[in-house]
């Protein structure tokens, strides 16, 4: 197998992962970025280069921010490679990767750094009825708009609580797309809860008038805006037909054939967790994060982390977060001055603090309710691929499974295609419910590489075929 060698490697082409090759190239560092995507940007700048959108203004003027950053990105000389996906990474810092393309194909990267920048990803909300064709998550339906263009054909119900849900509410009315109604689960009590944050959000006051106007304009728009929604239940026999809510002890009913689930993003921990680091269960997000120090190291020396991987803190802090990862690595891998490295980072200290100060308001306003975390109904399906229920959990702690790695020997919950990413969260939240436990002592998954699924051949392809290794006649190992 070939392998390549490189001071530092970045995986992830988001705004954080742009943001540190930026900064370490510009310092000397030797710096390769991977991306499984054609194209940089990540989520949140999908194809703001290459839209297929014939007025991507429609996405925002946050989303048209990100050519600034893509632009300078594709000027700097950064070694780039798209359509490559890492799936295994070593504590000793090697890269097993599929490049895609007529150069493509499966190889070994060394680096003497890596930083992780895979961003977040939309946290489970598991509803009976929420694995019937026609749900989807809410960052799944903006792929597709930024990604193809594809926008809903009839008008769609919007549910759950969380910003993202009333942005791509907001784009949506922008291309002109009808949406049926917008079911908010944000509960009561919520808003007492992030009162106390009110006045530390004030120093991030641009995020605060950038939410009044999206909520102004959802409401001119006439869009049906039910607000404290409990007991979410889709409905349907081989695809959504209606779903079902409760306000007020009163159930409702809505017929739609589109029903769009968001209950806020947590940190993709996957590959951190591959690779061993350390991980802290985050009270205020309700997730793991990888442990951290002030430069974005993990447990594991020389890998980092950069952006949502570590923390839910959005786009423009994950860019300021990368740059520091980058000041960083400019210090260890090329000399940079202590001093220096110092007085540059004081400044994007200080702007990093300012994006997270809208933070605490955030986490407390749109906790997601304990219903919508640990499905009630027993018969709601957790695991998606084995289509393990949570009634199945529940059972499985009442046997004594202390974990989530015991239940998934029992009913393979978390061995599908996803890896658990989708039902990890879940799973240990019932565990722990069941046996009235901490979530961090109930733990996580143990995630094996390949991180994600690759064909047979390209696993052939990344073994060396040395001659102590070679197929013997009998066509096992010698």
């Amino acid at each position: 197998m070939t392998e390549k060698y490189v001071d530092l490697l970045v995986i992830g082409a988001g705004p954080a992962g742009m943001a540190t090759a930026l900064e370490a190239h510009r310092r000397g560092v030797e710096t390769l970025v991977l991306d499984e995507n054609p194209y940089p940007g990540g989520q949140i700048y999908r194809n703001v280069s290459h839209s297929p959108l014939a007025n991507p203004g429609v996405l925002g003027p946050d989303y048209l921010y990100g050519r600034t950053l893509v632009d300078a990105f594709a000027r700097s000389g950064v070694a780039y490679w798209p359509q490559t996906l890492a799936w295994q990474i070593t504590p000793d810092r090697r890269v097993s990767v599929t490049r895609q393309g007529p150069d493509g194909g499966t190889l070994q990267i060394a680096a003497r750094a890596i930083v992780l920048a895979g961003g977040a990803q939309e946290r489970p909300f598991p509803v009976p009825g929420w694995t019937l064709p026609g749900v989807m998550g809410v960052g799944a339906a903006q792929t597709l708009l930024k990604a193809a263009a594809l926008a809903p054909g009839a008008p769609a119900v919007l549910a759950g609580c969380g910003p993202l849900l009333y942005l791509f509410a907001w784009q949506l009315l922008q291309a002109g797309i009808e949406i049926r109604a917008l079911l908010d689960t944000t509960a009561p009590g919520a808003y007492r809860a992030a009162l106390p944050h009110l006045a530390g959000a004030l120093r991030a006051s641009s995020y605060l008038a950038k939410g009044w106007r999206m909520l102004r304009a959802i409401r001119r728009a006439g869009v049906e805006h039910v607000k404290h929604v409990q007991g979410l239940r889709v409905l349907g026999t081989h695809r959504v037909e209606a779903i079902e809510y409760e306000v007020a002890g009163r159930v409702r009913r809505l017929q739609t054939p589109l029903v769009l689930l968001h209950q806020g993003v947590i940190p993709n921990t996957q590959v951190t967790r591959s690779i061993g680091c350390d991980h802290a269960w985050d009270p205020a997000q309700l997730c793991w994060r990888p442990r951290l120090d002030a430069w974005g190291q993990t447990s594991i020396a020389d890998i980092f982390v950069a952006g949502d991987g570590g923390g839910i803190a959005g786009a423009l802090a994950a860019e300021v977060s990368g740059r520091l990862v980058g000041l960083q690595l400019a210090h260890r891998l090329a000399g940079l001055d202590l001093a220096e490295r110092d007085a540059a980072a004081a400044g994007a200290r200080a702007e990093l603090a300012r994006h997270l100060a809208i933070r605490p308001l955030l986490d407390a306003l749109y906790r997601p309710a304990d219903a919508f975390r640990r499905p009630p109904a027993d018969d709601t399906i957790v695991c998606r691929c084995e289509e393990v229920t949570a009634g199945e959990i529940r059972a499985m702690a009442r046997l004594g499974c202390v974990g989530p790695n015991q239940t998934k020997s029992f009913s393979r919950c978390g061995m599908g295609p996803c890896q658990g990413r989708f039902c990890g969260l879940t799973v240990a939240e019932l565990l722990a419910d069941a046996q009235a436990k901490p979530i961090p002592e109930v733990g996580y998954y143990r995630i094996r590489p390949p991180i994600k699924p690759i064909t047979l051949g390209e696993v052939a392809a990344a073994i060396p075929m040395h001659e102590d290794n070679r197929m013997a006649r009998g066509g096992f190992p010698k």
